[in-house]
């Protein structure tokens, strides 16, 4: 087999990996450019800055002993397969690189024998490309559960990312589509990159000549609507991944049925929806300082598919609002929906110099069409309707339905045209490179895709 027909193989493999909430536009997405057949394995990404960027993504084999239910790449598929050696891959970057058609690679690979193999060859073409043909760019790598530690720690010094997907949320799920993983191989390599994160950060202290370690840290991904879990047990499991690993991003994967199993649920389509209220609800936990017993309970298991987080633990604590924009602290203005964490910024700094109106709320980047629920501006109620929580909850709900279904029939901004959670920080150091790809046939509002976009969730 010829390096070009590898190429096209393993980078459409590469393709369910998504390592991102946000993308370009529909122009931009792997399935749907015409260009990528010209440049196979060529996704395009997004910086911290903003700027969108290609990366080289692709898979070092598609051969896999596993058997996954949900994976395209699973034993039992039948499909073309194809193997990488690490210096091809080295090849191809450097060619792409020298060229400028990529900024970075990420690799990530089927199990090829056995963890620690496939495992050892991920880690040589890491430091073929550092140490033989110089490059400076980005990597990221995927590092495969049940690996050895020492594999591992390696990896990181090459590396400006690793992860491990922790695929599924519960050991239960785990056993039943994927019974080949199990959660203690996927935990055991995240925990030790936990630690050497902190030892390697401690010897940077002391040292001036410490070598970097993992300056993007680890991220992982979860498959969402695979298995019968709620966002409750999901958003719990997210927490304490974030509290006991130190996990820069989890990146949650709308489940799409590639193959035919009785294992999996029947769907017509991927909760792409569902997804999308996840990454709100993560970003409400990382960010914005809420906890997730205060977005989901027992009694509501799942996040709303008409209410963003934010709008819907407002209406299920009326009794904070509505907040006077011009008296309230900055903790009480990012918990109100529509005010993000800039905008909450600017109101702290503008309201010093005079008071703050309607129309200086929207000058200033507030969503007035959610927040003019929950505000107030010098005692004056912006909504002419009743406060109460079914004539406020008819409203959004409304307005989320109806602009839904313009958005559908024009067939623009699809959940991943835009932002699902995030504003592109400006002052924090430069992470990783993030992408995605993938096709969404569920819509939200113009105004929700473009809130999340901005971070004014």
């Amino acid at each position: 087999m010829d390096l070009e027909e590898k190429l096209r193989i393993l980078g459409a493999a590469a393709r369910f990996d998504v390592t991102c909430s946000t993308s370009g536009g529909r122009r931009l997405r792997y399935a749907d450019r015409p260009e990528s057949a010209a440049l196979p394995g060529v996704y395009y990404t997004w910086s911290e800055d903003g700027r969108c960027l290609p990366l080289l993504k692709i898979l070092l084999s598609n051969r896999c002993v596993f058997d996954c239910a949900y994976c395209v790449n699973r034993a039992s598929a039948r499909r073309p397969r194809a193997s990488f050696t690490p210096d091809e891959v080295a090849d191809i970057t450097m060619a792409y690189y020298r060229r400028r058609l990529v900024r970075g690679l990420f690799l990530s690979s089927g199990v090829w024998g056995n963890a620690n193999h496939t495992m050892e060859k991920l880690l040589l073409t890491a430091r073929k490309l550092r140490e033989e043909r110089g490059f400076k760019g980005y990597i990221h790598l995927k590092v495969i559960p049940g690996a050895s530690a020492e594999l591992v720690r390696e990896a990181g010094l090459y590396a400006d990312r690793l992860s491990v997907n922790i695929e599924l949320p519960t050991p239960e799920s785990l056993r039943l589509v994927a019974p080949d993983k199990s959660l203690e191989d996927i935990l055991g390599p995240m925990a030790e990159i936990t630690r050497n994160m902190e030892a390697y950060c401690e010897e940077g202290k002391v040292s001036a000549k410490a070598p970097p370690y993992l300056p993007a840290g680890q991220t992982t991904q979860l498959i969402v609507g695979a298995t019968p879990e709620d966002d409750l047990r999901i958003m719990e499991l997210a927490e304490r991944l974030y509290r006991d690993f130190d996990l820069r991003r989890i990146y949650y994967s709308a489940f799409i049925p590639v193959n035919e199993d009785p294992r999996l649920p029947p769907l017509a389509e991927p909760p792409l929806l569902r997804e999308h209220r996840l990454y709100q609800a993560d970003w409400l936990v990382r960010r914005y300082g809420f906890r997730v017993g205060e977005l989901l309970d027992d009694s509501h298991p799942f996040l709303e598919e008409d209410l963003d987080p934010k709008s819907a633990w407002a209406l299920r604590n009326l009794q904070y609002f509505p907040v006077e924009v011009n008296t309230a602290d900055y903790e009480e203005l990012v918990r109100v929906p529509g005010i993000g964490l800039r905008s909450a910024r600017r109101i702290v700094a503008f309201r010093r110099q005079h008071s703050l109106d309607f129309q200086s709320l929207a000058r200033i980047g507030v969503a007035m069409r959610r927040a003019r629920y929950f505000i107030t501006c010098n005692g004056r109620y912006c909504f002419g309707g009743r406060f109460e929580e079914r004539t406020i909850r008819g409203h959004i709900a409304r307005s989320f339905r109806c602009e839904a279904g313009e958005n559908s029939r024009r067939g623009q901004l699809s959940l991943l045209d835009w932002g699902v959670g995030e504003d592109p920080p400006r002052s924090r150091a430069k992470e990783a490179l993030t992408e995605e790809e993938g096709c969404a046939q569920r819509l939200p509002t113009t105004e929700d895709v473009l809130i999340a976009a901005c971070g004014e969730i």
